[in-house]
């Protein structure tokens, strides 16, 4: 637990002590409040803080770390300090827990008004205790130890015991809390307190050897006896509750949060008084050891000290998950933690009570605990720490809760002795604008109270406040008389008016104050009617009106130019400024509207019951609640008041929208209700955009360059409540029943309308990132995924829509123009939103199903891009479906964009080149596909040319292919056409080739006997082979692969003489004729069957074809005369090659005889026979 630190030594003493103990603070977390217990506005949002979480770096940027604080100027900080990060171990162990549940008894599961407190066992490190109370008075003991958890209920009703007579005819638990300075021992226990709905108890426990819980002394606070406690100091109101304790000073002094209803006399408006109630032991009671039962033990120390005056009437489940904390700096200074998550500290200074609320960044999460750092100082207290839901520990200095604490929101409604009768003097001071007097009345202070610290936290300073008062003067002098003074521009310039960028910008600032302002004549007492009223209308047009002026001001005194120049976001944030007033402008003219057609429907003309109802109402109260509760100081507004002046966050609208919608939109009521009421707030968002839009528009020409800048309805909280809205619209409309075209034909144009705004900001987004450099990729796929499911449901829906249309005008099956007339119709904004954001699956569905190549084409014309746009995704579709005929007549007119789609399908490539007559390129792809180590063939039925086999190449497939690629390459007859058929043919030798060495291999020595194998693969098969044929194929190999091939494998052609050489016994040959005494014939007729001559004749011979060159070019047959016999050359001709055969001394003549026979013709025969008798 995160527990209230109590006084300890210097820590510098103790520097391995620190905090060990076990103890837990007074009352626990409270659960989530029910969405439908709130009294006002049910399912209120459960937290303070709510926003889409990102990287905690957006919580650290807006505060400095503790190493940066050390280094700011002076020793006391004025904002939060950062101190760390929960410890990862203890919310792994949290979310365990969470996820496992409790089991046990039930009435303790679903206590929430239950306290629980735990304490070490001194006797043994490894073991704690702790103690939970019911609400009904049930009291458990849990001991925990390693082996686990034991759970006992103690047989005694705390509350049972109580003297006094309970409130309401009930008692409740408010909180435990253990007496802080005693600790367990084995024979007196320990002491703890208990806090009633009327009174404080105080018991002892004994866990050694048996369980014994003894009552000590009860005190009545509030009780029918209006001279004891305190209702005698709460004359007149009519409720009291009790709602949180703590303990302090050695367990002597009692620290009571005590909030009470009230009424107002004069205007009987209802509101909630928070005090705090400090008492303390009577003299001479706090070192007893026994009390008589009747005596009162404790009395007040102080008075009943007010902390907020007034504030909004709350349900009670939210007035008791209120819980308090004291013991930090300043000194009696109390932190107030409400159940929503906001944390409020109070402190008394300078004579009034001042609060200081902690302003958690927005993706921080809820405050869930606080406590107090040991001072360094003994007898000292320390500072202020709190501990949040997802942004890490925070430390709260004394400085920051002195200088940034406001005076308690007060409203002067005729009491008399007001505490704050000062400010109505103060505000007749300063009714008008003239003078050089900055108002700093409390109440117009309060609205922006928030904002003030917010701005100090990122570094406001006294030359801001200068500047921000000289802005100030010169434009309500501005506003009052129209004339400029002259160097305005330098005069702000000087003071530092454009330093600073963004929100923190003088004219941003002054911008959000213009359209901020509150309402000083606004009250709570009619509850929903004051909305009713043009008040509302009135103030927005006014302050509409004061912006322009604003605008106005900053275009004479040339401040817009140097704005738009040199501080682009924070011109940008003033101009949305104005978007966001005629947004809510708009929205207020809506909600007359919606009040006034609704107002019908009730029996009575009362216009506040049309007025508070229908979904846009309850978003309304949603947001207004949730900024309300943000700032301490407008506790005490309305929350439909609250959110028609907060103009500039009306982005906690869409918040609400994605995270409440469900409520907001009933979605347990009638499936008719919840349609009405999703139309209606999709209606309001889609009216509040296009007002924002249309202000754009309109004043295009004072807004700076928008290049990186994202606009507020491009933000991310934004589009994820427009999702949420379209979503549930998506799932409404599946479930629409069939014959409802009113219904249906309304949702489809309410998601339409979303649709259009939603994807319109996904793209601005996406440029903005993409000219900042920033990744978006992310993005871009989520646009593109939300863009198909949206544009594919409004699909959906235009033809259910068509086909309801069509049966209500009676159009049979024959009419199927007007039917398409009707299609056209409705499908027509669809169109146009699909063309704008590339829907191309839309798109090609629409054209598809109307068959109208017309329309294909114009589209496929109007979205040419740089990667084909629309043509490229129309080609995809016709290749999907296997429609090549109809491909092959677009690519016609779409000749590059075909290409360019067909680079991934050459088998089709070569027939969109043969369609637009260029063979001599088909027949460079044809070739390509033919060698092509991919053996899979997309090809065309012949019987049914819409269907596509796909089949692996085999060999005499890519012979005709290549058979194909020559047709074309003759057909073509471009310059080089000769040269591309010498090489086709070459092509088709090697693949004939290939076919008939595989054929003398088995199956073992090839695995896929289809892939074109290289001529170096080949070759080697040859030699593994061994035989005479296969000795031959390899030359024939050699000589239909090109001449670079030949030259980069000259040792491979060595290689296969050598195993020319090997195929013939050339000594027996020899020693054959000489025994035999074999004629010249007979020898001539005895090489020429040695596969010396005839491997030299298909390389040298007279008949021999050689692609690409000849074989002299790298191996001729004979050596030179001036070749000199080396090692280095031996091998650079055929002859040097047999010279070192193992068989040339005794057979050389014969073996030159051979492959010189070759290349000889008959007239060389005389000369042969000649040669050959001399070798012998």
């Amino acid at each position: 637990m995160f527990s209230p630190a109590a006084r300890k030594p210097h820590l510098a003493t103790t520097p391995h002590k620190g905090r060990n103990h076990l103890d837990s603070p007074s009352t626990p977390l409270a659960e989530p409040r029910p969405a439908a217990a709130a009294a006002d506005v049910p399912g209120r949002p459960i937290t303070g803080t709510p926003a889409p979480w990102s990287s905690r770096l957006s919580v650290l940027a807006r505060f400095p770390s503790a190493k940066e604080a050390e280094k700011s100027e002076g020793s006391k900080q004025i904002q939060p300090v950062y101190l760390g990060e929960f410890p990862q171990v203890v919310r792994n162990a949290q979310s365990s827990l969470l996820q496992k549940g409790f089991e046990g008894d039930v009435s303790l599961r679903k206590g929430r008004f239950t306290s629980i407190i735990a304490s070490a066992v001194p006797s043994n490190s490894r073991e704690c205790i702790a103690l939970s109370c019911q609400a009904s008075g049930g009291l458990w003991l849990f001991k925990f130890s390693p082996s686990g958890i034991h759970r006992e209920m103690i047989p005694l009703n705390i509350l049972a015991s109580s003297t006094c007579s309970p409130m309401n005819n009930e008692f409740y638990a408010r909180s435990l809390v253990w007496h802080p300075q005693n600790t367990f021992s084995d024979d007196s226990g320990r002491q703890f307190f208990v806090l009633t709905d009327h009174e404080i108890q105080c018991w002892s426990v004994v866990i050694v050897p048996n369980i014994i819980v003894k009552k000590l002394w009860s005190n009545e606070i509030v009780g029918s006896d209006g001279q004891l406690g305190i209702k005698k100091d709460l004359a007149g109101q009519k409720q009291i509750w009790l709602l949180d304790m703590q303990v302090a000073d050695g367990g002597k002094e009692f620290t009571i949060l005590v909030a009470t209803s009230c009424k107002d006399r004069v205007s009987s408006s209802n509101y909630i008084q928070y005090s705090l109630l400090m008492m303390q032991y009577k003299p001479g009671f706090a070192s007893k050891t026994s009390w008589p039962v009747n005596d009162r033990v404790l009395e007040k120390k102080a008075p009943l000290l007010v902390v907020i005056p007034k504030a909004r009437v709350e349900d009670e489940s939210y007035l008791f998950s209120t819980r308090i904390r004291v013991g930090g700096k300043p000194s009696g200074s109390v932190i107030i933690l409400s159940g929503d998550g906001t944390a409020t500290v109070t402190s008394y200074w300078i004579g009034s009570t001042r609060l200081y609320q902690f302003d958690l960044p927005w993706d921080g999460g809820k405050v869930l605990d606080a406590s107090v750092f040991p001072s360094a100082v003994d007898c000292e207290e320390g500072a202020w720490v709190v501990l949040t839901e997802k942004a890490g520990i925070w430390a709260i200095p004394e400085k920051a809760v002195l200088l940034g604490g406001v005076e308690p929101p007060e409203r002067s409604l005729s009491r008399k002795g007001s505490s704050n009768e000062r400010v109505a003097d103060e505000e007749k001071r300063t009714q008008t604008f003239g003078g050089n007097t900055i108002s700093r009345r409390p109440m117009s202070e309060a609205w922006h109270s928030g904002d003030r610290q917010r701005m100090a936290l990122v570094g406001k300073n006294a030359r801001d406040e200068e500047a921000e008062a000289l802005l100030s003067r010169l434009f309500h002098e501005f506003f009052l008389s129209g004339e400029i003074e002259e160097g305005v521009d330098d005069k702000l310039r000087e003071k530092g008016a454009f330093l600073k960028e963004d929100e923190i910008n003088v004219f941003a600032r002054m911008s959000k104050s213009i359209v901020d302002t509150l309402a000083k004549h606004w009250t709570t007492t009619r509850g929903a009617e004051f909305v009713a009223s043009a008040v509302v209308s009135s103030l927005l047009l006014d302050k509409q009106q004061k912006h322009q002026k604003y605008l106005q001001f900053l275009a004479l005194t040339k401040c817009h130019e140097e704005l738009c120049s040199k501080q682009r976001s924070s011109m940008l944030i003033i101009m949305e400024h104005g978007e966001k007033l005629s947004s809510m402008i708009q929205l207020r003219e809506l909600q007359n509207v919606l009040s006034q057609n609704r107002k019908y429907l009730y029996d009575s003309s009362s216009h506040v019951q049309a007025e508070a109802s229908g979904s846009l109402w309850n978003l309304v109260q949603l947001v207004g609640e949730k900024a309300r509760r943000n700032t301490v100081l407008l506790m005490d507004r309305d929350n439909s008041e609250v959110f028609y002046t907060k103009v500039t966050d009306i982005e906690e609208l869409f918040y609400c929208l994605s995270h409440h919608l469900e409520y907001i939109v009933g979605r347990d009521q009638p499936f008719i209700i919840q349609i009405q009421q999703t139309c209606e707030v999709s209606n309001a968002c889609t009216t509040l955009i296009h007002a924002a839009m249309h202000f754009r528009d309109k004043h295009k020409n004072w807004y700076p360059s928008l290049e990186g800048l994202t606009l507020w309805n491009c933000q991310h909280i934004v589009r994820s409540g427009l999702w949420s809205l379209a979503s549930l619209l998506m799932q409404l409309l599946k479930e629409v029943p069939a014959a409802d075209m009113s219904v249906e034909s309304e949702m489809w144009s309410q998601l339409e309308g979303l649709t259009d705004i939603l994807l319109d900001s996904y793209t601005s987004s996406i440029a903005a990132k993409t000219e900042r450099g920033e990744e978006h990729l992310s993005l871009v796929d989520e646009y593109c995924t939300r863009r198909d499911e949206l544009l594919g449901s409004l699909y959906e829906v235009s033809k259910r829509l068509t086909e309801l249309k069509c049966q209500e005008s009676h159009l049979g099956v024959e009419d199927l123009e007007r039917k398409e007339s009707v299609f056209r119709e409705v499908t027509g904004p669809l169109l146009l939103i699909a063309k704008r954001h590339e829907g191309y699956q839309t798109l090609w569905q629409l054209c598809y199903d109307l068959s109208d190549t017309g329309l294909l084409r114009s589209l496929m014309h109007e979205s040419i891009g740089p990667k084909g746009g629309f043509s490229n995704f129309v080609f995809r579709q016709l290749i999907k479906n296997r429609q090549y005929s109809k491909l092959l007549r677009l690519g016609e007119e779409f000749q590059d964009e075909l290409a360019l789609v067909l680079k991934e399908h050459k088998d089709l490539l070569w027939l969109h080149e043969i369609y637009l007559n260029q063979c001599s390129s088909a027949s460079e792809i044809l070739r390509s596909i033919a060698l092509s180590l991919d053996d899979r063939l997309h090809c065309i039925n012949e019987e049914d040319s819409e269907t596509m086999l796909t089949k692996r190449l085999s060999l005499a497939d890519r012979r005709r292919l290549l058979n194909l690629s020559k047709i074309a390459a003759v057909a073509g007859k471009d310059t080089s056409f000769e040269m591309k058929t010498s090489k086709i043919e070459a092509d088709l030798q090697i693949l004939k080739l290939q076919e008939e060495i595989v054929g003398h291999l088995s199956d073992e020595d090839i695995k896929d006997i289809d892939r074109p194998l290289r001529p170096g693969e080949m070759i080697e098969m040859c030699f593994k082979k061994g035989s005479k044929e296969l000795c031959l194929k390899a030359f024939q190999v050699f000589a239909w692969a090109s001449s670079s091939f030949r030259r980069s494998n000259k040792s491979l052609l060595e290689e296969c003489w050598k195993n020319a050489a090997n195929q013939d016994n050339w000594v027996a040959i020899a020693e054959a004729s000489k025994a035999e005494g074999w004629s010249d014939e007979v020898v001539l007729q005895s090489l020429r069957e040695t596969m010396l001559c005839k491997a030299s004749y298909l390389c040298y011979g007279p008949g021999s074809q050689i692609y690409d060159g000849s074989f002299d070019e790298v191996m001729p047959l004979q050596k030179g005369d001036e070749e000199v016999l080396s090692v280095r050359d031996s091998c650079s001709s055929v002859e040097g090659i047999l010279m070192q055969h193992k068989d040339f001394p005794d057979a050389g003549k014969l073996m030159l005889t051979a492959i010189m026979l070759a290349t000889a013709g008959d007239e060389a025969m005389a000369e042969e026979d000649d040669l050959a008798m001399n070798s012998r």
